[in-house]
């Protein structure tokens, strides 16, 4: 079965962007990104890809599952294909979208669509937001890999958002990144974690 990974930039107290959706201050360090676009190409929109020299084919995912607000930047960039055209893409909302065959609109029980996602054959399934829909797919997480920025927002757009909490996860690994992130895995219902590198 595939996972769904929750793959996301958050600051040191928990939120992944500010309220209005701004996440610039999070730093945004050239060797930083060299080194996630390295491990995940995939992730890197295709706006900027040529940019950052970005060319290496999906390692790990093949589908990216995301909230309106989260793929509303790509809209504001003009880019109806989405950010990641290179990717199956699952956009939950009721609301409607421009015409993109490579965007799918969900618009049914986001925890069931996922839950038979996750029973199709394929890579694994990136998570890249929002909180709110995080809190709906909780259960059907298999991983968090937090990208923890070394900034305090205070207040913003929470990693997960509802009521659904507690739960639990244990930490795999911690990594050291340049610029100062911290890279930390955690996973559902492992056993003894791992000391991780840095």
């Amino acid at each position: 079965m595939r996972n769904l990974v929750y793959y996301v930039a958050t600051s040191i107290d928990g939120f992944i962007a500010e309220d209005d959706g701004d996440f610039s201050a999070f730093p945004q360090d050239p060797a930083t990104l060299r080194v996630l676009f390295d491990r995940y190409p995939e992730t890197c929109p295709v706006h900027v890809r040529d940019a950052l020299g970005v060319t290496a084919a999906p390692r790990r995912f093949d589908a990216v599952v995301m909230g309106r607000r989260t793929h509303q930047p790509a809209l504001d960039q003009g880019l109806t294909a989405g950010a990641y055209p290179h990717l199956a893409q699952y956009v939950v909302t009721r609301r409607s979208l421009p015409g993109s065959p490579s965007v799918q609109r969900v618009s049914e029980d986001p925890a069931q669509f996922v839950a038979d996602l996750k029973r199709e054959p394929g890579r694994d399934i990136w998570l890249c937001g929002g909180g709110d829909l995080a809190a709906q797919l909780l259960d059907l997480i298999d991983e968090l890999q937090l990208k923890v920025n070394p900034v305090l927002l205070g207040n913003g757009i929470p990693l997960v958002r509802g009521t659904r909490i507690p739960a639990s996860f244990r930490l795999v690994q911690s990594e050291q990144l340049p610029g100062g992130v911290l890279l930390n895995t955690y996973r559902k219902g492992c056993g003894v974690a791992g000391t991780g590198r840095g």
